[in-house]
């Protein structure tokens, strides 16, 4: 399988009870499957996995396969700090139309003697037990654990770990993580604001939240890079900055939410905990998105 061009990390729709707004699933991803997005990450934490139940994660993947088809890859985000969740997840997730699962790094034992070991076991025993491939998801932000790029090398020698996603790391990882492991082995950017230079740094594609509410901009960066037009792709890149920024690091999934209105999508409402965002985050969104289309 190989994995390349742009993913989008996408927002779950919720009716204003906070129940999945089924039709709006489907509203979404039939938009989203008019550009030429190569797949979507359900349930991640730009979708407010962390709020979700499992089952609703399936219902999401039920939802949304008869409109993607075949032609794009649907991921499931499985993250759990348990082999056992993640790896029944992924077994019923694969029933239900995922075609590759991603899975965050355990970080509730992250301060213990075995935390390294825990977690390439966590790794390997998901790959073991999962019907389809794993993507290895390194967000030391969000976790508070940063794979080195000799731990990724060392998961990378399982058959079923195809890539992993590096957000918020340097550019340069990518390079290091390209040095160690097998030419097949996927290595995509998880951040945003970094997109173009981890492209540049040898990256395969990107999971971008950005995508689930201004594709065609992401898209714009990656087509940009393919074709070698480094003026359009700085361009680009600059474009996106400042509106992912909001939408990621500053407002979160609420943002994104906003941001997606704004564009031709469902935002709709977050899940609480989240709240809406307030007026005049508002405005400083609608003021970065003013530019990006849907």
């Amino acid at each position: 399988m190989k994995l390349q061009g742009i993913l989008a990390s996408v927002a779950t729709p919720f009716d204003h009870t906070g129940a999945i707004y089924r039709t709006k699933v489907q509203h979404n991803f039939e938009k989203w499957c008019r550009t030429s997005l190569a797949g979507f990450v359900v349930g991640s934490p730009a979708g407010e996995g962390s709020l979700l139940e499992a089952s609703e994660k399936l219902e999401l993947l039920r939802l949304a396969a008869p409109v993607v088809g075949a032609s794009r890859l649907l991921i499931l985000d499985v993250s759990a700090e348990g082999v056992k969740m993640a790896a029944d997840l992924a077994e019923q997730g694969a029933e239900a139309g995922a075609a590759v699962v991603i899975s965050s790094v355990p970080f509730r034992y992250r301060e213990t003697a075995f935390a390294a070991e825990a977690q390439a076991n966590y790794f390997r025993a998901l790959a073991d037990r999962s019907p389809v491939p794993v993507l290895v998801n390194n967000s030391p932000a969000a976790t508070g654990v940063d794979l080195s790029p000799a731990a990724v090398a060392g998961l990378a020698a399982h058959p079923n770990i195809i890539g992993v996603v590096e957000s918020g790391t340097p550019p340069g990882r990518i390079q290091e993580i390209r040095s160690l492991t097998a030419k097949g082995f996927a290595v995509l950017s998880g951040t945003d604001a970094q997109f173009w230079d981890a492209l540049k740094a040898g990256d395969n594609g990107a999971v971008l939240t950005t995508a689930s509410a201004a594709p065609y901009a992401t898209i714009a960066v990656w087509e940009a890079f393919r074709t070698r037009e480094e003026e359009a792709g700085v361009d680009w890149q600059a474009r996106i900055a400042h509106p992912s920024h909001l939408i990621t690091s500053v407002y979160g999934p609420a943002g994104l939410k906003h941001a997606m209105d704004l564009t031709g999508y469902y935002g709709g409402p977050p899940r609480l905990p989240y709240a809406p965002v307030p007026v005049e985050a508002r405005a400083q969104i609608e003021d970065a998105f003013r530019d990006l289309k849907g």
